[in-house]
């Protein structure tokens, strides 16, 4: 077998909101959306999350977490936060030898954006 890629999916309250707050606060664009109202999929650059609204997820609204990997992390946390992100934990150099941030969206879900430490 070879993979391909992944996806994280989060399940939000409001797919609307959800949206809204990746593409216009985090950068994030629009993948798809179907038609049946209740699952979208954004993207950025080659990062894939897949946003879900629906009652067979409600008890897993918020408690989504997803790490992804990036070239640099303090110029988008920058304009992230000038964009009103809901921010968790500002850039921080790890010593797992990671530099990283943390936000959440409106529901809770956790993304951390982190790139390598010795990619200077």
């Amino acid at each position: 077998m070879k993979t391909d890629s992944q996806a994280s999916v989060f399940s939000v309250s409001d797919l609307t909101q959800a949206k809204s707050y990746y593409i216009d606060i985090l950068g994030f664009e629009l993948d798809f959306d179907f038609e049946m109202g209740h699952y979208a999929g954004i993207k950025h650059g080659k990062a894939l999350i897949h946003i879900t609204a629906g009652d067979v997820l409600a008890e897993r609204v918020g408690k989504g977490s997803v790490y992804i990997f990036c070239d640099e992390v303090d110029d988008y946390f920058a304009q992230v936060k000038a964009n009103g992100a809901n921010i968790m934990r500002e850039p921080l150099d790890e010593p797992f030898m990671m530099r990283d941030f943390t936000v959440l969206d409106p529901d809770g879900n956790m993304i951390t954006f982190g790139r390598p430490l010795n990619s200077d």
